[in-house]
């Protein structure tokens, strides 16, 4: 049977290309966003909710189980942002971001990681943000939810290595997606300036990563944050 990924955040951007990809490959693909997403695949379920709702989160899993099997692999891809100065970040603005970044990203983690570890394998590679070891200005509350994403990862590298399960965050560059198409296009040239290969991020920069740590040969490595773009 083929191989079921749980992808976050699939209607559009990096999410669905993740998504096209595995499905390109054979897998089982289950996608979720807030509203109903197109990709048209016998080998595609999607699921219209919010990443932060916990008991929708547990009946999504649950049924991906039920109809497609247990989750092998989860991509934890959805995410927010928002430009602001600290001193003009409405605190509803913090509490949006890591609901989805953070909340989101640890209540799928925590229910896919309960099937995973009673099959004893499994792959969760959470998107994390060149943001975060830049520390970016304007980025502040957005950075800091990517840094928990990376805390996360690790401990829960050590938390489920015994379960057979492995724990990785890519850290991506600026990529061409609604994300950053608010975002003045001078600070995207700083930030890539900043960079040592100095473009945008693609679609296809993130596949490569993905498919790395899907790899069997990649079944020693866990717990760690490969950033994009040349970032130290």
């Amino acid at each position: 049977m083929s191989p079921v990924a749980l992808i976050t955040g699939t209607r559009k951007g990096i999410g669905r290309a993740l998504a096209e990809h595995l499905l390109a490959q054979g897998w089982q693909v289950a996608g979720c966003s807030r509203r109903a997403a197109d990709i048209e695949s016998e080998n595609y379920r999607h699921f219209t909710l919010d990443i932060s709702d916990e008991t929708a989160v547990i009946q999504m899993v649950r049924q991906i189980k039920r109809e497609l099997g247990p989750v092998y692999a989860l991509v934890n891809n959805a995410g927010t942002a928002a430009m602001n100065h600290l001193l003009s970040t409405p605190v509803e603005t913090c509490r949006s971001i890591f609901e989805t970044n953070l909340t989101g990203s640890f209540l799928c983690l925590r229910e896919c990681a309960k099937q995973m570890s009673r099959q004893k394998k499994g792959r969760i590679i959470n998107l994390s943000s060149v943001a975060s070891p830049l520390n970016l200005e304007g980025e502040a509350i957005y950075a800091a939810s990517k840094a928990a994403i990376e805390s996360l990862t690790r401990t829960a590298a050590k938390e489920l290595g015994p379960h057979g399960i492995t724990v990785n965050a890519i850290g991506p560059t600026p990529v061409d997606t609604d994300l950053i198409r608010t975002v003045p296009k001078e600070a995207i040239t700083a930030l890539i300036e900043r960079q040592a290969i100095q473009r945008l991020g693609t679609t296809a920069d993130i596949i490569n990563c993905v498919d790395f740590f899907l790899r069997e040969e990649s079944s020693f490595i866990s717990g760690q944050t490969l950033y994009l773009g040349g970032i130290a």
